[in-house]
């Protein structure tokens, strides 16, 4: 996040704007009265409204998203106040939860009518919106809170936090999409129904907005409760170490994070002093404006939070993540998938399996050198083992965070989320299952029907394609560093993955890692067709050995068919083939230093044509530290922290 400090018109009108936001949700509660409770036609509280902007009004496009937990046959119009259809659709999108958009681009001052329509004897779902002539008041700066808060978390908001999420990242199922920054698609008008949400044109100030990956998760939080009026909240917590996993300290939240922003490090703070510094009052209002606000306490979370802030324990309350079971109703986009080595993910789509196509999840990362970008759920991307010294790795989602009786903000511990209808998925599930046991059972969750061989191993080529194309990126952007002259400097031990500077912007270690796990999945694919034949759908007549020698051939072909190419030093390029990837798994093993040539770290062997261009090696010093550690990329288990 950019220090930059941009400042927002804020005209207050504080009562005219609650009065406003009062009748929208007044109307939302008539809207959801309509529905009978329970039953195939669902209960009030499975659907919600999200007209944008806050205030509409004729000068600005009129978005409206509409969520249920159920996948109606449905249509969704809205209709404008001279009674004609101006927007209709009939596409369904998500699930769960589902949802459905439409937009008008320049609506009628009047009142509009949202409104879904079911088959059977299902009342429609409908929805009133006003769209005033002129500009409505907007939020301002607020004592005590860095934004005013409108909303509560629940069910509702949830639901369309996740098609938020679902619609800012969407793609087609092949494509690879990637934003140099998260900004990039933040200030995208046709992905963000949030866009200018708050009328304040605070998404066209150019702000500055860069998260790594475990920054990520909070600053699409943090921007939907800001849009949203909703409580926003941040641990301060430890990495881990000396056998030890993470541990949460002080919580700050945006009633507080100004008071406790200096607070000692989780380490250093008595259980006293982070209990004064969670209930110590807010400073008073800013003055940096609403939108400079926000921008400040990005920055703030961005300096806080890291991969070990998601490994808290998952029995801990004092954390901010919570674990779900593994299931298609609890696994929505906003979802947030730790590995136990330090990688963080974002889910944003999933796509139910058909006749002729496994299930899918998508979700999105973020990368030290600001890349945000998209890709499939795999082995390859979501390493998963159990060790308590790391941490609790696996799928969460962020605790709820309530007022209390005196206004002050806190989290739902774990036993109020089990028991709470708006959420009530609280799991241990996942802490009790070793690694086979882990994938077999999102293997499961994904396609509940048994899957054809050829076809499952193909996505999973597909998988690794994919990452080896993304990986393209990452090791052009440290040719580009070279250019420079510059040479980064190399950590020593486990900080070689998670630290800071050219090294953690360029150098590939954690991601190589990655990568050769993922290559061991596709090369061991056919076995694992043979361990668990139950999960496909294996030809008649057909052993699972006659199936895996099949795969074994189709495996081959498609390796040396699937071609990329990267830049060598010279800005000549060169062609491999994912056959060559796989060969070269073992020099791979030794490919992530940023100083070295590019040529090297894609495993060129030394006097070949390929490797003719490279003009230069990292260190000695450098190499022979990385000969030391070859045992973690060549036994494909990254160290703890505190391992020399």
């Amino acid at each position: 996040m950019s220090e930059r400090r941009p400042s927002a018109r804020a005209v207050r009108a504080p009562l005219k704007l609650a009065a406003a936001c009062l009748a929208l949700f007044a109307t939302l509660a008539t809207a959801q009265a309509q529905t009978p409770g329970g039953g195939r036609c669902g209960d009030a509280a499975d659907f919600a409204f999200l007209p944008a902007p806050l205030v509409p009004w004729k000068g600005a496009p009129l978005r409206v998203v509409l969520t249920a937990e159920q996948p109606f046959d449905a249509e969704f119009t809205l209709t404008a106040p001279d009674g004609s259809v101006a927007a209709r659709s009939h596409e369904r999108h998500g699930g769960p939860p589902y949802f459905w958009y439409a937009e008008v681009a320049t609506p009628a001052a009047g009142t509009w009518h949202a409104t879904l329509s079911r088959g059977g004897d299902c009342p429609p779902i409908a929805r009133d919106i006003a769209v005033r002539d002129s500009e409505g008041p907007r939020p301002g700066a607020t004592a005590g809170s860095v934004w005013p808060l409108r909303n509560a978390w629940n069910r509702g908001t949830e639901n369309l936090y996740s098609a938020w999420i679902e619609k800012l990242f969407d793609a087609p199922f092949d494509d690879a999409p990637s934003w140099k920054a998260l900004h990039e698609v933040l200030r995208d008008r046709n992905r963000n129904v949030l866009f200018d949400y708050l009328g304040l044109r605070e998404d066209e100030i150019g702000q500055i907005v860069r998260p790594d990956c475990a920054d990520l998760p909070y600053f699409l939080r943090a921007y939907f409760a800001f849009k949203m009026g909703l409580p926003f909240g941040f641990s301060k917590c430890t990495r881990g170490g000396g056998g030890q996993p993470p541990k949460c300290g002080p919580w700050l939240n945006i009633q507080t994070v100004d008071a406790v922003r200096a607070a000692p490090k989780p380490a250093e703070a008595s259980p006293d002093q982070a209990a004064d510094a969670q209930a110590a009052p807010a400073a008073p209002a800013p003055k940096l404006g609403l939108v400079g606000a926000f921008g400040k306490l990005l920055f703030a979370a961005g300096d806080s939070v890291h991969s070990g802030t998601a490994r808290a324990p998952n029995a801990d309350d004092n954390t901010d993540y919570y674990p779900v079971p593994l299931s298609e109703a609890t696994l929505r986009p906003g979802a947030t998938y730790v590995d136990p080595y330090g990688h963080v993910l974002v889910l944003s789509k999933r796509v139910a399996q058909t006749t002729d196509a496994p299930g899918l999840f998508f979700a999105v990362d973020a990368q030290p050198d600001g890349t945000v970008a998209r890709k499939r759920y795999w082995r390859g991307n979501f390493l998963f083992v159990q060790d308590p010294s790391l941490g609790s790795p696996g799928f969460k989602r962020f605790r709820p965070i309530v007022a209390g009786a005196n206004g002050a903000l806190r989290r739902l511990t774990n036993a109020e989320i089990a028991k709470n209808p708006n959420y009530s998925d609280f799991s241990l599930e996942q802490s009790k299952l070793d690694m086979e046991a882990f994938y077999d059972k999102m293997d499961d969750v994904m396609s509940p029907t048994p899957l054809d061989p050829v076809r499952a191993m193909k996505d999973a080529i597909d998988s690794l394609e994919e990452q080896v194309k993304t990986r393209v990126v990452s090791v052009e952007n440290g040719r580009k560093f070279m250019l420079t002259g510059r040479t980064a400097e190399m950590p020593d031990g486990p900080a070689i993955f998670e630290t800071s500077g050219a090294w953690e912007d360029f150098a590939t270690p954690a991601r190589d890692l990655r990568l050769l796990i993922a290559i061991d999945v596709v090369r061991k694919f056919p076995e694992r067709v043979v361990r668990r034949p139950e999960r496909f759908a294996m030809p008649m007549g057909r052993s699972p050995a006659d199936v895996e020698r099949e795969l074994q051939g189709v495996l081959a072909s498609e390796l040396a068919a699937r071609k990329f190419a990267y830049t060598r030093t010279d800005g000549s390029p060169w062609t491999l083939a994912l056959k060559d990837v796989i060969d070269r798994a073992p020099l791979l093993e030794m490919a992530y230093n940023v100083n070295d040539c590019v040529e090297l770290r894609w495993g060129a062997e030394p006097k070949t044509d390929e490797a003719a261009t490279c003009k230069r090696t990292a260190p000695e010093a450098q190499r022979a530290r990385m000969t030391r550690f070859r045992p973690w990329f060549h036994d494909r288990r990254r160290p703890a922290r505190g391992v020399g």
